[in-house]
């Protein structure tokens, strides 16, 4: 092989290796929102639960009860509170309900926190529907600030039969924004 011909096919492989390296840094980039896509679908990871829907009546299913379970945990600096009003409540599908969380921000910061909301089993996240709810945005605490915040859901009247308990659980995420307390 001569050298030109030589040179033109390592300026060839050179090309295709960018055009790969290119190609993958391209499918890592879109990967966070195809994974959003998919679990909006999906209803994976409690992703399909936070549509907001009407407060129109609908039908109630009178003979049948769902046990609904709260859950609570926090990934946040510090002892903060956060716990659901009560833990577990039985509804009637296509009837509105309401539970409230507790939260308590203990440190002498101003923090803004996210809540993420998860399902289990997963195949319940389709039809659980949200009104109002406080993972909705985030929350900003003041230091030391203690409030309730506010859950009104509906589980769906198409919910599968062999699905009588579903537990939905809140975590709550530190948006790193702190501020520190006047005088600290």
């Amino acid at each position: 092989m001569t050298r030109s011909a030589r040179q033109q096919s390592n300026r060839t492989l050179a090309l295709k290796l960018a055009g790969i390296t290119l190609a993958m840094f391209g499918f890592g980039f879109a990967l966070v929102p195809l994974y959003e896509v998919f679990c909006e679908i999906t209803g994976l990871n409690g992703k399909g639960v936070n549509r907001i829907v009407s407060a129109a009546a609908t039908a109630v299913d009178d003979n049948r009860w769902v046990t609904v379970e709260f859950l609570s945990g926090s990934n946040l600096a510090g002892s903060w509170e956060f716990r659901p009003s009560q833990s577990r409540m039985r509804v009637q599908p296509g009837r509105l309900y309401s539970v409230s969380y507790q939260a308590r921000n203990p440190t002498d910061q101003a923090v803004t926190v996210r809540a993420v909301s998860s399902i289990a089993p997963g195949t319940a996240a389709g039809y659980i529907s949200k009104l109002e709810c406080f993972c909705f945005r985030q929350q900003r605490f003041a230091p030391e600030e203690q409030r309730m915040m506010p859950v009104r859901f509906m589980v769906d009247r198409a919910l599968p039969p062999e699905l009588g308990t579903i537990s939905i659980a809140y975590t709550l995420f530190d948006s790193l924004n702190r501020e520190a307390a006047p005088g600290s």
